[in-house]
């Protein structure tokens, strides 16, 4: 199948320094994009941005950002629209999670999971979205998770500030259904990134779901093949959506069949 091309278009891409925000842009440059890199750490990012340039010819526009620092976010993002003049996409992918009983959890690591997965993301958009409903075209796509959809234990801080992602997304999306700007929210499970050295420092949830992480490079292939469709949700794997719409019909059957598979963390 041919790849779907995006030539020329402007793609901003958060937390683009590792993980799937990384092979997005990878897959975004060799679709003929052209990604904005926005992450903490300003050698990695330059490392992404010197492999695209190297593979795809593509010079990348840089800008370190904490996603968390709402102030900086307002600022970085005047500062792209003076760079860069539009942009097309948006990618919401930063984020982290910290796998901790709700008794054990310190109240600031809650609530700087809520500023980076919540709040800066909201930030983010509403920096972006005046531009594109003045061009009545745009994509914005938020990374979730079936964490937001399917709650287990160790995971009370996580799975609230990725459920408040899907709210943003659905609510964001009705706002937007006359518009040509879509919204598509990304729900996967585990991946093979380095998301699990905060989240999990034993090790021992990783090394649990190992066998059913998926790829980076296929999630991003996904993600960018959904930009400018009406996609609603990209949700992966399919078979863990199942379990999630399932708990929304029958919570008390799924929690009882789940049994001690919840406590993998």
């Amino acid at each position: 199948m041919k790849k779907q091309t995006l030539a020329e278009k402007h793609i901003m891409i958060t937390g683009a320094s590792g993980g799937i925000g990384e092979q997005i842009a990878y897959e975004a440059a060799s679709r003929g994009a052209v990604p904005i890199l926005v992450a903490r750490n300003e050698s990695k990012l330059n490392a992404v941005a010197e492999h695209i340039q190297q593979k795809y010819g593509i010079t990348c526009y840089i800008y370190m950002l904490d996603i968390g620092d709402i102030r900086s976010v307002e600022r970085i993002c005047q500062q792209i629209y003076q760079d860069v003049g539009y942009i097309d996409v948006l990618i919401n992918n930063a984020g982290f999670g910290i796998f901790e009983h709700v008794v054990d959890t310190k109240m600031e690591n809650v609530e700087s999971m809520f500023r980076v997965n919540v709040l800066g993301l909201i930030a983010c958009t509403k920096m972006i979205l005046p531009h594109m409903l003045a061009r009545n075209t745009g994509h914005i796509v938020n990374i979730a998770s079936q964490a937001g959809k399917l709650a287990t234990p160790k995971s009370s801080g996580y799975s609230a500030s990725k459920h408040a992602v899907l709210g943003f997304t659905n609510s964001l999306r009705m706002e937007l259904s006359k518009t040509n700007i879509f919204v598509t929210a990304v729900n996967p499970g585990p991946i093979k990134t380095n998301f699990f050295t905060i989240a999990d420092t034993s090790g021992s949830y990783a090394k649990n779901v190992e066998k059913f992480m998926l790829d980076p490079k296929d999630v991003a292939r996904k993600v960018v093949g959904s930009l400018f469709t009406k996609k609603r949700e990209l949700n992966l794997p399919g078979w863990m959506n199942l379990g999630s719409k399932l708990y929304l019909l029958a919570p008390s059957l799924v929690e009882k069949l789940a049994g001690d598979r919840f406590h993998q963390k």
